[in-house]
């Protein structure tokens, strides 16, 4: 039945979401308009197709038994010289979303981590070092708050473009809120590598 490329994370909302996702344009990443802004849970995952419905019970359990929380984003730092990214940091959450990409990586699809896990938002990705720079200086009193009541799953199109194949709200159905919506622009190619990774 072929392969799909697939991610799982919790979406940034808006206004935040599409914020960061101009700014990392304006930095010059021409992934920016590809990637939703988010906080991975599952990196890019090559699966058999045939795999996916099991994965997506699996999700919708992990999701059933997990609880909101409060979330809150503070200034930048970066993964170099390690890897060429810029993110947002978490100031508030992040043993939340480690335990979260726990269980959803103890189910049927298996993706071991190249990295420790260490959750954030990504605002540069394998762009000059000086617009590197730039977003790390220009967005170090960026600030965001919000409780997360869910995640989604992610697939990437044939064009390079992540698009959400279904959100996964937290509690039992009828009583967990709506995962908070994104907007995505899909106007842009993204560029090569893995890039929700990133």
């Amino acid at each position: 039945m072929g392969t799909s490329t697939i991610g799982v994370s919790i979406a940034v909302p808006e206004p935040y979401g599409r914020l960061l996702q101009e700014r990392r344009a304006g930095f010059g990443d021409l992934a920016a308009h590809a990637i939703p802004t988010h906080i991975t849970l599952l990196p890019p995952t090559e699966v058999d197709t045939a795999a996916l419905p099991g994965f997506r019970r699996h999700l919708t359990v992990v999701a059933e038994s997990s609880r909101a929380f409060p979330l809150r984003l503070d200034g930048t730092d970066s993964f170099r010289p390690l890897s060429p990214v810029v993110y947002v940091r978490l100031a508030e959450g992040a043993v939340d979303c480690s335990l979260l990409q726990e269980r959803v990586r103890s189910g049927p699809v298996v993706r071991e981590l190249q990295f420790p896990y260490h959750p954030h938002v990504t605002v540069a990705h394998g762009i000059e070092d000086e617009a590197m720079d730039r977003a790390q200086r220009e967005l170090a009193g960026f600030t965001a708050h919000w409780t997360v009541t869910g995640f989604s799953l992610y697939e990437q199109g044939d064009d390079g473009v992540w698009r959400s194949r279904g959100d996964f709200p937290f509690g039992r159905p009828g009583t967990a809120a709506a995962v908070p919506a994104q907007t995505a622009r899909l106007d842009a190619m993204p560029s090569p590598g893995d890039p929700l990774h990133a």
